[in-house]
């Protein structure tokens, strides 16, 4: 009877440190994910603005004019 006894006893220790091992081991899991997130960005000074707007007005008519070749090829 005491050997039953100690054996009911020590399932039971047992399973109370099994059940504080998974608990050890859901904790990480419930922490939220921490994304870093850049600065917002600088705005672009007037002149560096004034040179990307001609840039990219350049880029447009380049494609623009590539576009008007390939149809007269056609």
């Amino acid at each position: 009877m005491a050997d039953s006894l100690l054996e009911v006893i020590f399932d039971v220790v047992d399973l109370a440190f099994d059940v504080s091992d998974v608990i050890d081991r859901t904790k990480p899991l419930s922490k939220p994910d921490t994304v870093e997130v850049p600065p917002d960005p600088k705005p672009l000074p007037p002149a560096a603005q004034r040179a990307l707007a001609e840039a990219e007005e350049r880029e447009r008519a380049i494609q623009a004019a590539s576009g008007a070749d390939q149809a007269s090829h056609r």
